[in-house]
């Protein structure tokens, strides 16, 4: 039997392959056909400037807030003892689609150039009306690209964000979910849903949380995420040994007549911290985030959204994560409880959707412009920029169109991000030899 399960995912990986590679055909073929309008907004950005950490522009301290203990203690006696990330795995019954089973619309956001090497797609009722967001594994969990004996992804979701800018629903309005994806087995991963929720009136209910997700990290047993425009929280830290199961099914979100409610689904994560921006609603902000293991410590990017027309550039940091046991997946801060950056840059690119550094790289994953057309994923450094070029014209609209935060699984050099309904990942080294 373990021979002939052996072969059958050695067919399903041909497969796979022979699938994505004829997508990869038809998306170059499809890239010859970008308009001149699209073109001109791919105009290379240039070196990244450096910004002093003492500079307004380069300046965004962080200040750390923890949900009091009594609140989640609270909180956990009356819905029941909270569970951790394999708990969550034993449910995950909903299949993710291979490529070759993947309408033909979807798979047109994926790479024109690199080709994705895995592709999955969610379908059924659990995605209408919710919008793709941001990507984090296992793999940046820990080093060993496993959370205890498992292999996860986890993909972001909301509702209630509507356009192409990342404000985000309005308050009051929308939700954010999490698909929590049993990948170990690359040929039949399953997932299932857990709602985000921040703990109001003493630990005694919980909201929906309000956010686009458009970044998200998961480090060691925290999983940081980002929020709207307008919210003066940055980020929003969940304990992933803290998810509470929900005691009743319907559409609402907390303490309802019974029990509590998670709007239909079987879990929910109670924040248990937050990063706090300095000054007014006009401060910059983290959009997009992701984890860089080739620093030391190891560290969190951010990058913030400037629109495509915007009159600015677009700002980058770098925040140091700490090394205190005791503060396990939390950034590294001051006596004041501040989280400074370590680094920050200035770049000419706008509508920056994803963000990911390696070593002196920094690539940054560009908007298409437009609805059907494709991005421009950008690496960056102090001594340029470059980008793959694809197609008969050499447009370097070559990158997911819709495509999200980027996220570098390390123990096995995948990058993932997902654009739609569409969750892929291609090697690293294949963006790099695209782009050299």
């Amino acid at each position: 039997m373990k021979h002939r399960g052996r072969h059958r995912r050695r067919r399903r990986g041909r497969a796979l392959r022979a699938t994505l590679a004829g997508t990869a055909l038809a998306l170059t073929a499809a890239a010859t056909l970008i308009s001149a309008s699209q073109a001109t907004v791919a105009d290379a950005p240039g070196a990244l400037k450096p910004v002093s950490a003492s500079d307004g522009a380069g300046r965004l301290p962080l200040a750390e807030h923890r949900i009091p203990g009594r609140w989640l203690d609270r909180l956990a006696s009356e819905m029941g003892r909270p569970v951790g990330v394999g708990t969550v795995l034993e449910n995950a019954d909903v299949p993710l689609r291979e490529a070759a089973d993947c309408p033909a619309p979807e798979k047109h956001s994926l790479p024109v150039e690199p080709a994705a090497t895995r592709a999955y797609c969610f379908g059924g009722s659990g995605t209408r009306g919710w919008r793709a967001g941001a990507v984090t594994t296992s793999g940046d969990a820990d080093d060993d690209g496993r959370w205890g004996a498992n292999r996860v992804i986890l993909s972001g979701w909301t509702r209630g964000a509507e356009g192409g800018s990342l404000d985000g629903p309005a308050p009051g309005q929308g939700l954010a979910k999490v698909a929590f994806v049993d990948a170990n087995d690359p040929g039949a991963p399953r997932y299932t849903w857990a709602l985000l929720a921040v703990p109001v009136d003493g630990g005694r209910d919980y909201r929906g949380l309000v956010s686009p997700l458009s970044g998200m990290v998961w480090y060691q047993d925290k999983l940081l995420v980002t929020t709207r425009e307008g919210d003066r929280n940055a980020l929003y830290v969940y304990d992933m040994d803290r998810i509470q199961r929900a005691t009743v099914e319907s559409e609402a979100v907390g303490r309802v007549r019974g029990g509590w409610s998670a709007h239909g689904y079987r879990f929910v994560l109670p924040a248990v911290g937050s990063y706090t921006l300095p000054g007014g609603d006009d401060a910059a902000r983290p959009a997009t985030v992701s984890l860089d293991r080739s620093t030391s410590p190891d560290s969190l990017v951010a990058s913030e959204w400037v629109p495509a027309d915007g009159d600015r550039h677009t700002r980058l940091w770098r925040y140091a994560l700490s090394r205190d046991p005791a503060r396990s997946g939390l950034l590294a801060t001051d006596s004041s409880g501040d989280a400074d950056p370590v680094e920050a840059y200035e770049t000419k690119t706008t509508d920056v959707r994803g963000v990911l550094a390696h070593r002196t790289g920094w690539y940054l994953d560009r908007a298409s412009g437009g609805p059907g057309g494709h991005g421009t994923l950008w690496r960056q450094d102090t001594d340029g920029a470059r980008a793959t070029e694809c197609g008969t014209d050499g447009t370097r609209h070559c990158w997911s169109g819709g495509s999200g935060s980027l996220s570098y699984w390390e123990e096995t050099g995948e990058v993932w991000s997902q654009s739609g309904r569409m969750l892929f990942a291609l090697p690293l080294t294949s963006i790099d030899r695209a782009l050299d």
